[in-house]
């Protein structure tokens, strides 16, 4: 119980995770199965769909979204501020993170701290470092697995595909992008303006419910 009292957030969201992919996983099977019965095409096995370009596709065009929106997040609550908001740093606040060559020596600091001031900067910024990656890794796996699928509906109906190159230009995958990023900015800048006037008890994302409107950050 120590186990999961301690990781219990974590433990929940890749439960539902697991719970949503699988399901994406069995409907999208069923959904490509009719789609070629209809045109009287070979059925895939679940197996050689779940290596298919429209699985893949269909996978990381929302990943992509998701860590895009959680980088941008990242980077942006550390210069930008909201007056009122749980999200926000408090403007009158002193900076945190000052002198970091100084604070590596307290207890329990990161050791990369101590490794010089190239590796500090680095550290300092490996957050969004590392959501940015992933936002680009799944945006190539997006692209590269919808250029397939485009390219197999191409030659299903007589014509050229496209290249995977020339298909990062095309209207098809830019449109399966911002579909997604314009719902991902909208729900952030929602949930920044509302945690002004809205209170979640106990929540790390809510102010507490006895603050006032205009205090920023938790």
């Amino acid at each position: 119980m120590r186990v999961f009292r301690d990781n219990g957030l974590t433990i929940v969201l890749i439960g539902l995770f697991a719970v949503s992919i699988v399901g994406q996983w069995i409907a999208g099977w069923h959904v490509e199965m009719e789609d070629a019965r209809r045109h009287g095409q070979a059925v895939l096995s679940l197996g050689a769909y779940t290596l298919s370009p429209q699985f893949l596709s269909s996978v990381f065009e929302n990943w992509e979204s998701e860590f895009l929106q959680m980088a941008a997040y990242v980077v942006l609550t550390a210069v930008l501020v909201q007056r009122g908001s749980a999200e926000s740093k408090d403007p009158d606040s002193p900076p945190r993170d000052v002198d970091l060559d100084i604070q590596a020596n307290k207890p329990g600091a990161p050791a990369i701290l101590n490794w010089g001031s190239f590796w500090r900067a680095l550290y300092a910024r490996s957050l969004g470092f590392a959501l940015g990656l992933l936002f680009i890794l799944s945006f190539i796996i997006h692209w590269t697995q919808s250029a397939r699928v485009a390219a197999q509906e191409a030659l299903a109906h007589g014509e050229k595909p496209v290249a995977t190159m020339a298909y990062l230009t095309d209207s098809q995958l830019w449109f399966e992008s911002f579909q997604n990023w314009q719902s991902e900015f909208l729900s952030t800048a929602v949930l920044v303006l509302l945690s002004i006037f809205l209170r979640q008890r106990e929540s790390p994302e809510s102010k507490g419910v006895s603050a006032p409107h205009r205090q920023t950050g938790e």
